[in-house]
């Protein structure tokens, strides 16, 4: 009886080991791949990824499996995105293009002054521009695998600002150094700041304006500070999805085929979100009471003058084939 018991006993355990041993190369047969971004859980852009995540699963049947990183919990910050995961400190990252431009001068291009008024603008410009995206990618050892644009940038402010004489003196918050030359062209007095310091210098009023996107504006309830909301969209720019190429590589050649797939199908519905969002925003603010104002003929003139000599010093700077790049988009547009 005792021996008949060690018996089912022993024959049980191997079972289980057997059962463990299986799962194990189950779980082993899956390549499971860390994304970096620095956008909050509620962000569209982390809600895209996420929706990436799902499909790339399911599209290569539970082989490859992307774990979304967002709010940067994994320690990185958005300008190291580019050459984290070049040197595959983590595999993967979606990452604002523009703040790359320290490794990728570039990569710039898409935030020069009034270039992009609109989101077929910003579409038409990635187009001419991909080609060296792709080579940049590769240079830094990954591939690009989609790419969503943010809302345009506007103009929040206790005025209307019709033109480049309602600018002049403003003290207003810029994001970056493009900004900050195109404002100062402008007649402004821009600022340099971070997001997370314009809300007290606004209720202080060590600035009296902001330039920042409609999904800004909601989420800073800037209608309890300012008016007005002029729609300038003087600047976009887009998130890309890039993976680093050794992890790639590894991947099968059916899986890399299907994760391409999945890019090329949800990109556009990507870009349609974004606009979406910008459009219910705008409404949202308008709602809250912001009156709320386009770009005329004659301010987008003044606009665009202001903004083609910063193109130039970048064409000077970045040199190559940003000089045909721009101008190929600009043809296309019609300007």
């Amino acid at each position: 009886m005792l021996n008949s018991h060690l018996k089912r006993v022993g024959l049980t355990c191997l079972g289980v080991v057997a059962f463990l041993g299986i799962a194990d190369a189950e779980a082993a047969a899956k390549t499971v791949l860390d994304v970096a971004m620095v956008w909050p859980e509620d962000n569209y852009h982390t809600k895209n990824a996420k929706r990436f995540a799902a499909e790339v699963e399911k599209a290569t049947n539970g082989n490859v499996v992307l774990k979304i990183h967002s709010g940067g919990d994994l320690g990185l910050k958005g300008p190291e995105l580019l050459r984290s995961v070049r040197d595959g400190i983590v595999p993967m990252a979606h990452m604002l293009i523009t703040q790359q431009v320290g490794d990728a001068p570039f990569l710039g291009i898409e935030s020069l002054p009034f270039l992009t008024r609109s989101f077929k603008d910003e579409e038409i410009l990635l187009k001419h521009a991909w080609p060296e995206y792709e080579k940049i990618a590769a240079k830094f050892n990954q591939k690009f695998l989609y790419a969503v644009p943010w809302p345009g940038q506007g103009v929040f402010a206790n005025k209307e600002i019709n033109s480049a004489a309602d600018l002049k003196g403003l003290i207003i918050r810029t994001i970056d150094q493009n900004g900050t030359k195109f404002f100062a062209a402008l007649g402004a007095a821009p600022v340099q700041m971070p997001w997370g310091e314009v809300l007290p210098a606004l209720a202080t009023g060590a600035i009296k304006g902001v330039t920042t996107s409609s999904s800004s504006g909601v989420d800073g309830s800037l209608w309890e500070l300012v008016s007005h909301f002029s729609r300038v969209n003087w600047q976009q720019s887009s998130d890309i999805m890039s993976i680093n190429l050794n992890s790639w590589k590894a991947l099968s050649e059916s899986d890399r085929k299907a994760i391409e797939k999945v890019a090329a199908r949800l990109q556009p519905e990507f870009w349609a979100a974004a606009a979406e969002m910008d459009e219910r925003n705008t409404e949202l603010l308008a709602s809250k009471g912001m009156k709320v104002t386009t770009v005329s003929d004659a301010f987008a003139r003044e606009l665009e003058e202001a903004g083609k000599p910063i193109w130039q010093e970048f064409i000077n700077k970045v040199g190559g084939s940003s000089k045909q790049i721009i101008a190929d988009y600009l043809k296309e547009t019609g300007r």
